[in-house]
C-alpha cells in the first residue's frame, strides 16, 4: 500500500487558467438531439465547457498560470529547482513539454524539468512527487504545473464524451518549511486501463485503420463501478493516516468528473454538502487539473486561519489517490481566463 506523510513543507500558491471560449452543452449547433442533451446535463451536471481555440494547448494554459503565480509570489527564477509537467495533453511525443515550459519561464539550467504522465489521479500524484523531491534534500521551491486539453480528443459526434469534458492548466508552487504537513494514499489497477483509452496515434498504432482509435473511447459504466468501490476506502483511508475525521477536515475537493458520480460517493462517504464544493456546471470535467480548478474557484482569497483539505483524483489507469494538505491564509489563489499571450514565442 502506497501510503506516506510528509511534513515540512508548504503549498504557497495556486494559479489556475481556463480558455475563455464557454461552449453551451444546449447549443443546437453541437448536432445532439436536444431531449438527449437535456438528460446528459441533468446527470452529468454540466451545462458549459471551456474549450480551447485550435493552436492552443494544455502547456499554453499552465504557462499563464504559472507566470501569474510567480510574478505574485515574487519567486525569483533561480530559486525555482524543479519543475513538472502532469499531463496526457503534450505539444509533442518529444521532447518533454516541461522542456519547452522551463524555457518559456526562464527558469535556471540546474532545475530538473519533467512530464509525469497521468490525468484525472495526476494532482494528488503530482503533490506527492513534489514533495517527496522537496523532503529528498537539494530543492527548496517547485513548480507543479497540471494542464488538460480533453476537448481536443474527443470525436465530435460522441455525445458521451464531448458533452462532459473541458480544458483547464494550473500552476502549484510548493517550498519546504518550517510546519505544514500532508499525507498521500495512491493506487493503480492496470487491468482496467481500457476503460479510457485512445488507441491509435501512438507507437502502439501510429496510424489505425479506423480513424475513431485517434479518439478517446470510455467505459462509462466501468468507470462509473471503478470510482464507487475505489473512492469511498480512499477517503476512509486518508482520514486514517492524517488522524483526521471528517469534521476535521474544512474542504473534500473532488477531482469533477461527474456530478451524479459524485452525489454518490458523498452519500457512501458521508460527506455533506458544505465540504464538497462543486464546479462542474459551467467548467466541465478538465480532468485532473478540476482540482486545482475547484479549490481556486471555490476557497475564497482571503482566508482566516489555516485550511485542511482533501484533494481526491481518480480515473485513467485506472488510477486513483488522495492528497490531504494545509492551505495556510498566506497562500496566493489566482482564477483567470486565458489571455491569449502565452508561450507561442517560444513554440518549437
Amino acid at each position: 500500500m502506497s501510503q506516506h506523510r510528509i511534513d515540512g513543507l508548504r503549498i504557497a500558491g495556486i494559479a489556475t487558467c481556463v480558455p475563455a471560449r464557454a461552449e453551451n452543452n444546449l447549443d443546437p449547433a453541437l448536432g445532439f438531439d436536444p431531449d438527449e442533451v437535456r438528460k446528459v446535463v441533468q446527470m452529468a451536471g454540466v451545462r458549459e465547457r471551456r474549450v480551447v481555440d485550435p493552436g492552443v494547448t494544455a502547456a499554453d494554459l499552465c504557462f499563464e498560470a504559472a507566470e501569474d503565480l510567480l510574478e505574485r509570489l515574487g519567486w525569483e527564477r533561480d530559486s525555482v529547482s524543479g519543475l513538472i509537467f502532469v499531463t496526457q495533453s503534450p505539444d509533442y511525443f518529444l521532447p518533454s513539454t516541461a522542456c519547452m515550459l522551463h524555457q518559456w519561464l526562464g527558469l535556471p539550467d540546474d532545475c530538473a524539468a519533467f512530464d509525469m504522465g497521468l490525468g484525472c489521479s495526476g494532482y494528488p500524484y503530482g503533490l506527492y512527487l513534489a514533495a517527496a523531491m522537496l523532503k529528498g534534500g537539494g530543492h527548496r521551491r517547485i513548480l507543479m504545473l497540471h494542464g488538460e486539453t480533453p476537448s481536443r480528443f474527443v470525436a465530435p459526434d460522441d455525445q458521451a464524451t464531448r458533452l462532459l469534458f473541458s480544458d483547464a492548466g494550473s500552476a502549484t508552487a510548493l517550498e519546504l518549511a518550517d510546519a505544514g504537513r500532508a499525507s498521500f494514499c495512491l493506487h493503480t489497477d492496470g487491468t482496467g486501463h481500457a476503460g479510457l483509452i485512445i488507441r491509435g496515434g501512438a507507437f502502439r498504432d501510429r496510424s489505425p485503420a479506423d480513424p475513431r482509435e485517434l479518439f478517446l473511447r470510455m467505459d462509462g459504466a466501468g468507470i462509473f463501478n471503478f470510482t464507487i468501490k475505489r473512492v469511498p476506502p480512499l477517503v476512509r483511508d486518508a482520514l486514517g493516516l492524517s488522524g483526521l475525521t471528517v469534521e476535521q477536515v474544512d474542504q473534500f475537493v473532488f477531482h469533477q468528473s461527474n456530478r451524479f458520480i459524485m452525489k454518490h460517493l458523498m452519500k457512501k462517504c458521508g460527506l455533506p454538502d458544505a465540504k464538497v464544493p462543486m464546479t462542474i456546471e459551467d467548467n466541465g470535467n478538465c480532468g485532473g487539473p478540476s482540482v486545482a480548478v475547484t479549490l481556486t474557484r471555490s476557497l475564497p482569497a482571503q482566508r482566516e486561519r489555516t485550511q485542511t483539505l482533501m484533494l481526491l483524483g481518480y480515473g485513467v489507469g485506472l488510477s486513483w489517490g488522495a492528497a490531504v494538505v494545509e492551505l495556510d491564509p498566506q497562500a496566493t489563489l489566482l482564477h483567470r481566463d486565458y489571455a491569449g499571450t502565452s508561450a507561442r514565442r517560444g513554440a518549437a
